[in-house]
């Protein structure tokens, strides 16, 4: 089974980009973050002709998490079974730094795919040290380290995924100095993903990827993407039930390439017990340009 986690930043204006990395990497469950729709407004058709189920949590105009699934969508929970999240139609819907509040906002759906039970997850970004909203995205990961406790045990089939914003070491950006003093990559939010490995959570991709370098966002910016200058802050974290199965890792930064207009993020995959259908990558060329600048600086 191929399961797979993509922020699309906004499935609107990159579904024909999905469904065209649909047919070419052939997911058995894609989780998708930043969908940015409501539910009445969700293109479930365009999943189903694909051969996917579809199970959205959105709220309009921002955040919103779904999972495609070909293996069966069970038992689905939302926003940690916490209630409704509010909507958000328009910029007037937008919450100030004095009530936000990620736990009303469109960030978590979980279903049981497969037999695991998958989560899809779109923290909050943080914006700047010690700002509401950096306080505000301690307090869902602390949210997300509770719900597990009270849903899970670390025996359970159980895989978490989507984009965290945090990057779980140094070795997961281009450059820790000029990241030092910004959000994810502060000691406080590394310190709530290390929570969720103390609980029992193994980061899938490492188990078979130990290069660096490889990175999962690019900033649209100063040619962030052709200099390879980016971050891994997709992930996905399985219990060790999961792990174990687990064969094959990748990132795709192919995905990134246009046209039309591709995401700042990349698709990450994971294949359990054999291996999916073959992609290429398009790591080979962005690793000779990094492995040439580092030998010339």
């Amino acid at each position: 089974m191929r399961i797979a986690t993509w922020n699309v930043n906004s499935l609107k204006a990159r579904l024909e980009a999905v469904e065209r990395w649909l047919e070419r990497a052939q997911p058995d469950v894609l989780l998708i973050q930043e969908t940015k729709l409501s539910d009445d407004d969700v293109p479930e058709m365009a999943f189903r002709m694909a051969g996917y189920e579809l199970l959205h949590h959105g709220e309009g105009r921002w955040n919103g998490v779904a999972i495609a699934s070909k293996v069966g969508i069970d038992s689905p929970i939302t926003n940690f079974g916490d209630g409704p999240v509010r909507e958000s139609r328009s910029a007037k819907d937008a919450p100030s730094a004095d009530d936000f509040d990620p736990l009303t906002e469109a960030r978590m759906v979980s279903a049981i795919c497969g037999g695991i039970r998958v989560v899809s997850l779109y923290a909050p970004n943080g914006r700047e040290l010690d700002s509401p909203w950096y306080v505000g995205k301690l307090r869902w990961f602390d949210r997300l380290a509770a719900w597990l406790d009270e849903i899970s045990d670390p025996d359970d089939a159980l895989l978490l995924g989507g984009d965290l914003n945090i990057t779980p070491s140094d070795d997961d950006l281009w450059d820790a100095a000029a990241a030092h003093g910004a959000t994810h990559v502060s000691e406080p939010e590394r310190a709530k993903l290390a929570t969720l490995r103390d609980w029992g959570l193994v980061d899938t991709y490492r188990l078979h990827q130990s290069d660096t370098y490889r990175f999962s966002w690019y900033d649209y910016r100063a040619g962030a993407f052709h200099k390879n200058m980016g971050m891994r802050i997709d992930l996905l974290y399985g219990t060790r039930s999961v792990a174990d199965r687990v064969l094959w890792s990748e990132i795709d930064r192919e995905a990134r390439k246009g046209p039309p207009t591709p995401s700042d993020h990349v698709p990450v995959l994971i294949d359990l017990d054999e291996p999916g259908t073959p992609i290429d990558a398009g790591w080979e060329g962005a690793l000779a340009r990094v492995r040439k600048r580092t030998k010339t600086s």
